[in-house]
């Protein structure tokens, strides 16, 4: 597959500013098509958890120059589905189901508790911080900026807790938080997640705002269960997909 076709340069439509602007567009098709690529290749299993990414091989078959793909694996990082590791380069990242597991467990056992006792004490001013959130996240959602899903998801929830005054648990969620936030990127990324974590996120703000805590703190359980239940069904079609293409070891022969 090459996506780097070089395009002829012509004297006038291209000349000066005009083909600088062209060329920075073809720029980012390029390392757009490029992620598209490995992104598929990652999620059906052909590119398997742990693969290295070696960017000259992958620049040679793409046809494209390493800028571009190095575009590309940083767009994949933000994803949550490639980690950049000093003197090996990007891998295909790994995760666990025992991680995933343990990390939406002790969230599902925290944060709403933290949300019945933080709710009733929200003040003015914590509602307009977290319709503020709301609002750059949206953005964010909508731009397609995975590089800022984590971080606002995060700050949305501890903002919702922080009037709970549980000091060690909040330390502990917000630490749950960092973890899960490549797991958040992804399954906002690989799933239909994104309208829904909008539309719930705005639905447990006006919740507590209306005094319907419990309510609120259901729609919080619910909502954390399904990012789990997302991101387990996507980790076990990887392992099917991983499974299929490998090779079966032949049986020993009783002659």
């Amino acid at each position: 597959m090459v996506f780097g076709a070089p395009i002829p340069m012509g004297s006038d439509p291209l000349a000066g500013m005009g083909w600088r602007v062209v060329k920075g567009l073809q720029h980012k098709t390029i390392s757009g098509a490029t992620a598209a690529e490995l992104r598929q290749r990652i999620l059906d299993g052909t590119l398997a958890a742990g693969r290295a990414l070696r960017q000259a091989a992958l620049a040679e078959e793409f046809g494209i120059s390493r800028i571009p793909l190095r575009e590309a694996l940083l767009q994949l990082e933000a994803e949550g589905l490639v980690k950049i590791v000093p003197h090996r380069g990007a891998v295909v990242s790994e995760i666990s189901g025992d991680d995933v597991d343990e990390v939406f467990e002790l969230r599902l056992l925290l944060e709403p508790r933290l949300l019945k006792r933080s709710a009733p004490r929200l003040t003015a001013h914590n509602y307009v911080r977290l319709r503020a959130i709301l609002s750059e996240f949206g953005v964010a959602l909508r731009s397609n900026d995975p590089s800022r899903w984590g971080e606002l998801n995060s700050a949305f929830h501890s903002e919702l807790y922080s009037r709970a005054g549980r000091g060690r648990s909040l330390a502990v969620v917000a630490n749950l938080m960092q973890e899960s936030d490549r797991l958040t990127r992804m399954q906002l990324t690989l799933t239909d997640g994104r309208e829904r974590a909008e539309h719930e996120h705005v639905a447990l703000v006006d919740l507590c705002e209306a005094g319907e805590f419990q309510k609120a703190a259901i729609l919080l359980r619910s909502h954390i269960e399904n990012v789990h239940k997302t991101l387990q069904a996507f980790l076990g079609s990887r392992r099917r997909a991983s499974a299929a293409d490998s090779p079966v070891p032949s049986r020993p022969s009783n002659d």
